[in-house]
């Protein structure tokens, strides 16, 4: 080994003890893309660079792989695509990749709690400050990222990004990925939006789909069968849950009641209407419903609560930072969604140990069975409620429910395997376009 060499990764002279760092590094994180730095002169056996700057030996140089995400963050915190977003930037980071995030905003940056996480945790992020529909600002500014950073792969989340963002990197000559979280049918615009992105998929390199509907979508949006991989989100465990008691407290609600939980954000895809119209089937029961999260649909949903007795049982929380660690909260918990991709927040509620009703919407039935969970029809807020029904009289048990949840969430949706299969999207692509200095 000579006593100076040129590291990559640092991209700095330094001693002898960094080259083996790097090797240590290397080989601690197989899972990791290793790529052959030909831009940067080789170590020759005696430390020295040729006249020409390139090496008079072969050993490898080589440094880990550089991966941009671009997102738009929602304003009303962590939903099912900033939390795939920020477990798949903290895994990659955690395996010695070089990840950074890219996140396209319209307020103060320090306000969202995705970057400050990402941040907290060492995962660089660039903020990209624009004013609503400041579609061009992004795209100079998204430009000017990529040129500046070289990644060897870019990686897009929603439609925004994938429309307005993913082609630049094309352009410049970078494989583009992108990961298909669901619908968010929110309006007409959003909807228009969301066709277009469709049509946009056949131009990715990778089309990552959370939920085996979703893959059949994109198939039926006309891309290449070979660019398509399903990969179902995953858990990865970042938030404890709280006591319930301290949970019930600090949510407000009464200690010897009934709760019914809900957690989501407010938009008509989430089906909380549903759920309402579910909760007022039983108004002869004790039962109180809490609901957490934010969104336009809440004036709507207040107005539905119009009797006094049913108004002093439904309990609107607002968005709360770290909501998984109030399930424990909840004496139930209820998905009344109209459509999903692979919710995130399903495996909140399989990991608080809380019974689950839920719609038999999207990816959920590849996530749980009546083995684990009570599923329903979408728009159905009598059989919904029936559900709830048995629960609480007892005549549904729980129990063996909740414990065969907790082993198919360890067994199946743990991080490790999730991220290796991201890894394996990205090696593919990099097999097609760079040298690939460890597959």
């Amino acid at each position: 080994m000579p006593d100076t060499c040129w590291v990559s990764t640092s991209q700095a002279r330094c001693g002898g003890g960094a080259a083996l760092a790097q090797v240590s590094t290397r080989l601690a994180n197989p899972s990791v893309l290793w790529i052959d730095d030909a831009s940067e002169p080789k170590v020759t056996r005696s430390g020295s660079i040729g006249a020409s700057g390139t090496a008079r030996t072969t050993e490898p140089h080589t440094r880990p792989m550089k991966v941009v995400h671009i997102a738009a963050p929602g304003p009303f915190g962590v939903g099912g695509a900033e939390s795939v977003l920020l477990g798949l930037a903290l895994g990659l980071h955690r395996r010695g990749a070089d990840v950074s995030v890219a996140a396209v905003v319209n307020s103060n940056p320090d306000e969202h709690s995705v970057l400050r996480t990402l941040r907290e945790e060492g995962v660089p992020v660039s903020p990209i400050l624009v004013p609503r529909r400041g579609y061009l600002q992004e795209r100079r500014e998204v430009r000017r990222l990529l040129q500046m950073s070289r990644p060897e792969i870019v990686h897009t989340h929603g439609y925004r990004t994938d429309l307005l963002d993913s082609g630049i990197a094309r352009r410049l000559g970078i494989p583009t990925v992108t990961t298909v979280h669901g619908s968010s049918q929110m309006s007409w615009r959003t909807a228009v939006y969301e066709a277009l992105q469709f049509r946009l998929l056949r131009r990715f390199q990778a089309v990552v789909c959370v939920s085996r509907p979703l893959v059949a979508a994109v198939r039926r949006a006309r891309v290449p069968p070979e660019r398509i991989r399903l990969v179902p989100n995953a858990w990865d465990g970042r938030f404890r849950p709280q006591p319930r008691v301290e949970a019930r407290n600090a949510l407000g609600l009464p200690l010897d009641a009934f709760v019914v939980g809900w957690v989501g954000r407010l938009i008509p895809v989430k089906g909380c209407d549903v759920f309402l119209r579910a909760v007022n089937e039983l108004r002869d029961l004790p039962v109180h419903a809490s609901i957490i999260g934010g969104g336009p649909e809440q004036e709507r949903l207040n107005s539905m609560i119009g009797e006094p007795g049913m108004r002093a049982r439904v309990h609107f929380h607002g968005y709360r930072d770290a909501a998984a660690t109030f399930f424990p909260a909840f004496d139930v918990w209820v998905l009344s969604s109209r459509s999903e991709g692979t919710p995130m927040v399903l495996f909140e509620a399989m990991a608080a140990g809380v019974p689950i009703v839920a719609t038999d919407v999207g990816g959920v039935s590849d996530i749980v069975s009546e083995a684990e969970a009570c599923l329903v029809p979408p728009e159905d807020p009598v059989a919904l409620a029936a559900c709830l029904r048995d629960i609480h009289s007892g005549r549904l048990r729980t129990r063996e429910r909740v414990e065969a949840a907790r082993r198919r969430l360890a067994k199946h949706f743990g991080t490790e395997q999730w991220i290796e299969r991201y890894v394996e999207v990205y090696r593919s692509l990099l097999r097609d376009n760079v040298p690939v200095g460890c597959r």
